[in-house]
């Protein structure tokens, strides 16, 4: 998890790490005796999911990014990593397809928790308000 703040996942990585971390709590649990057949079975998914009560990993990964995102709010323009992470280079981009900005991210966790059309960067220089809505994305259900 370190360095998780200022990443931006791929589905591919969303997806790799969600079989890790269900390998390891398979691992925790072990097996689920049947009750009609008597033998020994993998836990499903959902299973793991009501045994293990703390937030998985892509909640713990989108809280910091929100944590990190209130204290880059308050750092100002004058900043390097304010600039970085929230301004925009110059010149042309190449024809791909880009990839989701860190910034994105934080926005689609800000419509997930209901606070979507208002400005991240205002929201985050109110301390109280942006760790409440980083426990909000922290305590949200992730399929």
């Amino acid at each position: 998890m370190y360095g998780c703040e200022t990443c931006s996942l791929t589905v591919r990585e969303e997806r790799r790490l969600r079989v890790f971390e269900n390998r390891v709590l398979r691992r925790i649990f072990g097996s689920k005796r049947d009750e009609v057949t008597g033998e020994r079975r993998k836990l499903h998914n959902e299973e793991l999911n009501d045994l293990y009560s703390s937030p998985n990993i892509f909640r713990m990964i989108n809280s910091s990014s929100m944590r990190w995102a209130g204290h880059v709010a308050r750092l100002g323009v004058s900043r390097g990593v304010y600039r970085i992470l929230v301004g925009k280079p110059e010149g042309k981009s190449p024809l791909e397809r880009s990839r989701r900005k860190w910034e994105d991210n934080v926005k689609i966790d800000l419509q997930e928790v209901g606070c979507g059309g208002m400005d991240w960067i205002d929201m985050g220089q109110n301390r109280d308000r942006w760790r409440a809505i980083v426990n909000a994305v922290k305590n949200l259900w992730v399929p």
